[in-house]
């Protein structure tokens, strides 16, 4: 039993990029918004930025950082880029907290 959880420890591809996702969260607004992605399917920058009473240009950069560990996708809509969270095994534990 131990040598297959020893195993498991082996893979550090993904304890560090797990390590790095929750160092993400340790930004207040950048966890407000994966809770708000949590409750909700899909949301635009400019109603997240309304959302937490913050700048567009904040809410860009946050979601720019999520983007880049794969925590959440985005899609244009003409002039608009709406996000939704990525359904992957680290942001179910953050469902879990809901």
């Amino acid at each position: 039993m131990t040598s297959k959880i020893k195993k498991e420890l082996k893979n550090k591809k993904e304890i560090e990029k797990c390590a790095r996702q929750f160092g993400l969260l340790g930004d207040p607004t950048r966890m407000k918004i994966c809770w708000l992605l949590c409750k909700h399917k899909e949301l635009s920058v400019g109603e997240i930025a309304e959302i937490l009473g913050v700048s567009v240009s904040v809410v860009s950069h946050s979601l720019k950082k999520l983007k880049q560990f794969e925590m959440v996708k985005s899609k244009k809509v003409g002039k608009q880029v709406f996000y939704n969270f990525i359904d992957a095994n680290f942001n179910k534990l953050i469902k879990k907290i809901n």
